[in-house]
């Protein structure tokens, strides 16, 4: 069966069959117009009032299902807006295969339904062309993918979904077992060790493009189940794995979006990351790197900013170019608010508007007032967290994204990548009061820092590396630990007792003593590489039955509650 695209001017005086909705209905001066729709787009269907299909035709409504035979003609007056405007199908022959009841919103890409109903009705919401069409980036994604490492020498290997829970990191979400009463399978956060394993197995070039499920907080970018491109190759260093990936990202940019991506891509330490732009996924479509003022305030005699410099703080700011008139005192407030969200006591701000004016300028010394002058242009605003290093970087980090969209000096149709390495091997937990694994306890550290893994934990660094595109990682990995004794180290500094190791890991510290080759690898977002390609912001966009914000599905109605005998049958009873 051809689609409506498939025809075009070439085909004048063809006689076709076709098949799909009815779109829309308009009946001009006794010729009734249809425009039908399928998934490739709108083919315009003609029925005059001598045809013997016009008392059918006066029939139709939107979302009827029908057939049609017909001969294709030229158009009068062309539709340059559509592939097929050039041309509509003269009907001699229709039939309703399917009538539709009244619908609950239209579909069209410029409908003004609320995301919940068309969640609701995602069946027809899937129907409006912006959504089948990022269904089908979706598709041509995967298809480059496969091909691409396909090529490469790698297999596709499927990996369990019932797995055992070894939660470190996010919540699991638990399976309970029939068969053995009381205990749990875990959904998969990963395949993380299944791949691992396979390449103790010998299979040295693995992918996969796997359903994973984390129970965790949502937000525009985040789903609990989501889908990855998961690699792994046996004897790779940090580079194979790197060139192999954007190696594999630029085919797809190719075949996708026919972008020519240059490479290698630019590498960003992860402590540069944090310090010029305050996050480890850095949005290089836009400048406004964070400045270090420390050196400006050393002997300032304003006592907040003393404070924070006597107490292991640090000044810092960002310079809004030339748009200081945009600032008013109203949305200085509402940025203060803004960056008090991310654990910043305050922001003050500097005008340069033929002199300097703003919060501080009053308490100012002479020579801050010198270094501020010789920083500033003319109309440019300076924005000042000062704080803890953490929190100031952050803070000024999310300003620098805010600010930049308010103000349109993103590029929407620009890609900026580049890769983050060298990420700290562990961070520090307030909530667990000890330092958890950065990314995961199977990430290798670096080769110099095996011998601090117990005595200087800070300032352990990791064979880690994240792939970002436009502000969001895209995918991450890490070159794996092969060598027992250090994965055994590893979990000492993580305060795991054996009794812990055995009963989360044991089968996997088994495994490790049977020759296990040097190994590393990465996982792609597929959802969040489709969302980038496809220009949302918003995963459920490129996601055919998504979840909602609160992990649920309208349209199905799940989470639901279960029939009693099933949970006698597994031997669980709800806590009221």
């Amino acid at each position: 069966m051809k689609l409506n695209t498939d025809y075009n001017i070439k085909n004048v005086g063809e006689e076709i069959l076709l098949n799909g909705w009815v779109a829309k209905v308009r009946n001009l001066g006794g010729v009734i117009f249809v425009d039908l729709r399928d998934r490739s787009g709108i083919m315009q269907l003609v029925i005059r009032p001598d045809s013997s299909m016009y008392t059918i035709a006066n029939t139709l409504k939107s979302e009827f299902v029908i057939r049609v035979k017909g001969v294709i003609v030229a158009r009068e007056k062309a539709n340059k807006n559509i592939p097929t405007g050039e041309i509509e199908v003269d009907v001699n022959d229709l039939i309703i295969l399917n009538k539709s009841l009244e619908l609950p919103f239209e579909i069209s890409d410029n409908t003004t339904a609320l995301e919940d109903t068309r969640l609701k009705y995602r069946y027809l919401d899937l129907r409006r062309n912006t959504l089948s069409n990022n269904l089908v980036v979706r598709h041509q994604i995967t298809m480059a993918v496969r091909n691409f490492l396909d090529k490469e020498g790698f297999i596709e290997v499927e990996t369990p979904v019932l797995c055992k829970s070894t939660p470190e990191g996010a919540r699991d979400y638990l399976v309970p077992s029939r068969v053995n009463k009381g205990k749990f399978y875990a959904l998969p956060q990963s395949p993380q060790i299944f791949k691992q394993l396979l390449m103790v197995g010998g299979i040295m070039r693995y992918f996969q493009i796997t359903k994973c499920f984390r129970d965790e907080d949502l937000r525009a970018d985040r789903q609990p189940e989501f889908t990855q491109i998961d690699m792994e190759m046996s004897f790779a260093s940090v580079d194979d794995v790197m060139n192999l990936t954007e190696k594999l990202i630029a085919h797809v940019f190719k075949c996708v979006k026919g972008i020519e991506v240059k490479l290698p891509l630019l590498r960003m330490p992860y402590d540069d990351a944090i310090k010029y732009y305050g996050s480890d996924k850095p949005d290089l479509r836009f400048d406004m790197k964070i400045q270090d003022l420390n050196a400006i305030f050393a002997n300032t005699n304003i006592e907040f900013l003393h404070k924070c410099l006597q107490d292991g703080g640090i000044i810092n700011g960002i310079i809004v170019k030339g748009e200081s008139d945009k600032y008013s005192r109203k949305e200085i407030d509402k940025l203060t608010e803004f960056v008090k969200t991310y654990k910043a006591s305050g922001l003050a701000y500097i005008k340069k508007d033929g002199g300097l004016n703003g919060s501080l300028v009053k308490n100012l010394k002479s020579e801050e007032v010198d270094k501020i002058n010789a920083l500033l242009d003319e109309k440019d605003i300076l924005f000042i967290v000062s704080d803890k290093y953490n929190i100031c970087k952050t803070a000024l980090g999310a300003l620098r994204c805010k600010i930049a969209k308010d103000l349109n000096l993103i590029n929407q149709s620009d890609y900026k990548l580049l890769w983050v390495t060298d990420f700290p091997l562990f961070e520090w937990s307030e909530e667990e009061g000890r330092y958890m694994a950065m990314h995961h306890p199977f990430t290798s550290p670096k080769d110099g820092d095996i011998d601090k893994l117990l005595t200087d934990k800070g300032n352990c660094y990791s064979k880690a590396y994240d792939i970002v595109i436009n502000g969001y990682e895209a995918g991450g990995g890490s070159i794996r630990i092969h060598d027992e004794k250090v994965q055994e180290k590893v979990f000492k500094a993580l305060e795991l007792t054996d009794e812990q190791i055995k009963g989360k890991f044991g089968f996997f510290v088994d495994a490790l003593k049977y020759g296990t080759p040097p190994h590393g690898g990465l996982a792609i977002g597929l959802d969040r590489l489709t969302m980038l390609l496809v220009g949302t912001d918003n995963i459920r966009d490129v996601i055919a039955f998504p979840k909602t914000a609160s992990a649920s599905d309208l349209m199905s109605d799940c989470p639901n509650v279960v029939d009693s005998t099933q949970l006698k049958e597994l031997g669980i009873s709800i806590d009221k």
